[in-house]
């Protein structure tokens, strides 16, 4: 079965290189101390930093997609998202199923109409992860994904990533939660010295 998301010798100045390979409807975990470089991983998969080597899309290389369409086929979410509109329904298409991924989520309804300032961190997070839902990805790059949540917030996120791996989405899952890594990954690495080591 060919890998949804592979790398072949990714690497920038500042980590790697990196080889890994991610099944349709897999998820793998990265853990490690701050600084160590799992976000570095992230943003040069997502082609958001400079840096050498190969990523591939379902056998299709990065290198010969536009870097727009790559990052809405393997999105990043970002642990602190950027907004570039005051309101939440700038962020979102008109029409389509926000409201059943707000309720999933446990957000209210009238947050998808509301300013951006009002929504708290975790909301924020939520939020942001809603937003690339509704691109339906098939590969997600999430950075600390839970890390603002309560224990409710993050059932509900977990539940949801797990309809998208159960739709054969590829998963590679930053974070510091080593319980949630046990409960979402079927595979866990450790970032040492810039490389990925198994866990």
């Amino acid at each position: 079965m060919t890998p949804r998301l592979r790398l072949d010798g990714l690497r920038s100045a500042l980590a790697g290189p990196f080889d890994l390979a991610v099944g349709p409807g897999e998820c793998v975990a990265v853990t490690g101390p701050s600084g160590a470089g799992k976000s570095l991983l992230l943003r040069l998969i997502a082609d958001l930093d400079p840096g050498e080597g190969e990523a591939f899309l379902d056998g299709a290389a990065r290198s010969g997609v536009p870097a727009p369409a790559w990052r809405r086929r393997v999105a990043y979410v970002a642990a602190e998202p950027g907004w570039w509109a005051e309101d939440v329904a700038a962020h979102l298409p008109p029409a389509g199923p926000a409201p059943a991924l707000a309720a999933a989520l446990g957000l209210a309804p009238a947050l998808l109409t509301a300013r951006v300032a009002r929504l708290s961190t975790g909301e924020r997070q939520r939020m942001a992860l809603l937003r690339t839902l509704l691109g339906d990805p098939p590969v997600l790059l999430l950075d600390e994904p839970t890390a603002a949540l309560d224990g409710e917030s993050v059932a509900r996120t977990e539940a949801l990533l797990r309809t998208r791996l159960n739709a054969g989405c590829a998963m590679l899952l930053v974070t510091h939660d080593l319980a949630l890594a046990d409960r979402m990954a079927s595979r866990r690495f450790v970032m040492r010295d810039r490389r990925l080591a198994p866990a």
